[in-house]
């Protein structure tokens, strides 16, 4: 990808310095655990966050790790570009329909984080928190991602928060409501919605790496980038592979 680097962008929150909290709340069995999955699905709320202890803010302090924060630098001047160019995109597309754009924030954040949708683990992968309007990374996933999953590039990294952005435009257009609403109403369709939505959210990823090529930040090969980590890194495979469920 052809980019220059700049600062950080306004709109991310670094809580890589924070304790993520801990599970010190309620303690079920591995039935109470299904049957607070299975509520969180049918009424779009994370009952999950109940085995969680308190806020992030609760937790204690921890150390943070000058030399790991000055690694992973390049990363946040990357994602700042991506976010902030991605967001930019979307400003200008709404625009055309007279809807205003909302921008989401980035949180970075290490090994685990306490957000508004509950208690989240890295190995869970990126998420948007539809509830705080916020998408969550540890940059370590980049390793990952290309290590792991064999989906290198500044491109397949774009594409991987480019995707985040797009559930933020699900829930800026109403869209991430309305299917949650069909969930409720009919739970045994409760997959394959939730599916689409993921396929939608790839789709806006899309919208915006065409409008990236328009401007000639695409370079030979991010296309086929972009293609390797949608297949490597859905949300439901990264899903699996951290819990054993979707």
């Amino acid at each position: 990808m052809r980019w220059t680097p700049g600062g950080t962008s306004g709109d991310i929150e670094d809580r890589r310095g924070d304790s993520g909290g801990g599970f010190g709340g309620m303690h079920v069995g591995i039935g109470g655990v299904i049957l607070l999955a299975i509520l969180s699905l049918v009424f779009h709320r994370n009952f999950l966050a109940l085995l969680g202890g308190g806020s992030a803010s609760s937790g204690a302090a921890v150390q943070t790790d000058p030399a790991r924060d000055q690694r992973e630098d390049p990363e946040v001047k990357f994602v700042s570009f991506v976010l902030d160019d991605a967001q930019k995109t979307w400003t200008d597309i709404l625009a055309q329909k007279n809807i205003p754009y909302h921008h989401a924030k980035l949180v970075l954040f290490r090994d685990s984080i306490d957000s508004a949708c509950g208690m989240a683990q890295a190995a869970s992968g990126p998420f948007y928190c539809p509830e705080d309007e916020k998408v969550y990374i540890d940059l370590g996933f980049y390793d990952e991602l290309k290590d792991r999953f064999g989906a290198p590039g500044q491109f397949a990294q774009a594409y991987v928060l480019a995707h985040e952005i797009g559930h933020h435009i699900q829930k800026t257009l109403g869209i991430e409501q309305k299917v949650h609403q069909a969930m409720q109403s009919n739970p045994g369709q409760g997959n394959p919605l939730s599916v689409r939505l993921e396929l939608q959210a790839d789709c806006f990823a899309g919208v915006w790496g065409h409008s990236t090529a328009q401007r000639n930040i695409l370079e030979a090969g991010d296309v086929d980038q972009g293609l390797n980590a949608a297949a490597a890194v859905g949300d439901d495979r990264l899903q699996r592979e951290s819990s054993g469920t979707v």
